[in-house]
């Protein structure tokens, strides 16, 4: 997965926000992204997608650039965010702690993922400086010496259950103590990590978890890099899955049609990742053994490829607001 053709080295983030109702807010933050001086002025950038979820309120705007340009984009639709988002007046079925409530980097093409940490650091430095009562806790490559995981740090902080996350016991990596409008943000870089979402055909919230978790990379018989959750959307559940890309150091995980996993290389360095008709195989199956069925999938976003090569288009074409071509996905 290259981009020799444009000369580019390219990163992307994909921006979580705590909004995902008012559309108006949503585009919003992501026009700052790719606009200066009240739409003046074009960002070296391009919004490639927005997907939002009503129940979830919640927002994935998938944001590329050439990795030394990437942190102002960023940091312009964070400052946004930030203003257009209370915390104390969210709610919603996603797990959340702030308004801006993920700031991941990830390389595409040119670019190692140790630069995209430096990357990381730097957005978090910034925001700090330009949002006051900003509070961030770093991840991955962004998070020195010890580099712990996404899942890690949100695990350590309460994340996964926002009822018992106490703001007062928080000690930020860069910032001040979590507000209540602000609230706290994870700002990181690893590789590409997909995300794949399953819905099954029932209101038994148990039997879902158990079909999330019979894929859960963390289970015996897991898909490798996959993390899992259940939550009710629409009247049935959705099984939403963040699909990690990884390093395949003693060759375990042949990449293949026939294996459901994919590989892809940036500077040499090959990476692999569970397919989304794998995962969706899988759930499928264990949904079947449980007496439930799928009906449907949906990849919020692109592969790694995929971004890498609309990245790329868009960016030699001048095409900033990329989503409008391809329409973004509001639910």
């Amino acid at each position: 997965m290259t981009s020799g053709r444009t000369g580019l080295r390219l990163a992307a983030c994909l921006l979580n926000i705590s909004e995902g109702r008012r559309k108006d807010i949503v585009e919003k933050v992501a026009r700052a992204a790719v606009c200066e001086d009240n739409g003046q002025e074009h960002l070296p950038a391009t919004v490639l997608n927005i997907f939002s979820d009503y129940d979830y309120n919640r927002s994935v705007i998938t944001i590329a650039a050439p990795v030394d340009r990437l942190g102002r984009s960023v940091v312009a639709a964070c400052v946004e965010a930030f203003a257009s988002i209370d915390m104390a007046e969210h709610s919603g079925i996603h797990p959340c702690l702030g308004a801006v409530d993920l700031v991941p980097i990830y390389p595409l093409s040119g670019v190692d993922v140790e630069e995209c940490g430096t990357v990381a650091r730097n957005i978090a430095e910034t925001l700090v400086c330009r949002v006051p009562g900003c509070s961030i806790f770093l991840f991955g490559q962004a998070h020195l010496p010890e580099k712990q995981s996404l899942v890690q740090r949100r695990k350590q902080l309460g994340w996964f259950n926002r009822r018992a996350f106490n703001a007062a016991t928080v000690i930020p990596d860069v910032g001040l103590s979590p507000t209540l409008r602000h609230g706290l943000t994870g700002v990181g870089a690893s590789p590409y990590v997909m995300n794949c979402n399953v819905t099954v055909d029932t209101q038994d919230l148990a039997t879902a978890k158990a079909i999330a978790g019979s894929v859960r990379g963390s289970s015996a018989r897991g898909l490798k890099g996959v993390q899992s959750m259940a939550f009710p959307h629409n009247g049935q559940i959705e099984i939403a899955c963040n699909v990690e890309s990884f390093d395949d150091h003693d060759g375990r995980w042949a990449a293949g049609d026939k294996s459901g996993y994919v590989s892809y290389s940036i500077l040499g360095r090959t990476y692999h990742y569970v397919s989304p008709w794998l995962i969706e195989a899988s759930i499928k199956k264990s949904a079947r053994d449980r007496g439930v069925r799928t009906v449907g999938t949906a990849l919020v976003g692109f592969t790694p490829e995929e971004c890498a090569r609309c990245a790329a288009y868009a960016l030699t074409s001048g095409v900033h607001e990329f989503w409008r071509m391809r329409g973004g996905v509001f639910m």
